[in-house]
């Protein structure tokens, strides 16, 4: 699987961005989608997962309730909704295609990211 993230951008306090994963190859029935992000001196974290399987969605409770991670079988892509947006959600995010966890190791492919920016 092969995927690549686009979206991402500069944005204001309380901006939003929508982030898009592309994927090609297998197709993303197969895994769950998770989104991560690494700000600069900082270790990745978790963001957001999405199961294909069942829709379940899980959240980091630093994004819960202004994050939304969806998917569209028919494009083969995933999306990750970015609502009020604030300086501490800047970073580099990655989508990542797995199993459906919470921490970087149970996902086995990556996109190579895209930064996101947002400015007080």
């Amino acid at each position: 699987v092969q995927l690549e993230e686009s979206g991402g951008g500069l944005v204001q306090d309380g901006d939003s961005l929508r982030l898009t994963c592309a994927a090609s190859g297998r197709t993303f029935s197969d895994y769950a989608i998770g989104w991560f992000r690494q700000a600069p001196g900082k270790e990745r974290e978790f963001v957001a997962a999405f199961s294909w399987k069942g829709g379940d969605t899980q959240y980091a409770d630093s994004v819960k309730g202004r994050f939304t991670v969806s998917r569209d079988n028919a494009k083969n892509a995933a999306y990750l909704q970015m609502n009020s947006l604030k300086p501490e959600d800047t970073a580099v995010y990655y989508c990542a295609a797995g199993s459906y966890v919470d921490y970087a190791d149970g996902y086995y492919y990556w996109g190579q990211g895209t930064q996101v920016t947002v400015s007080s």
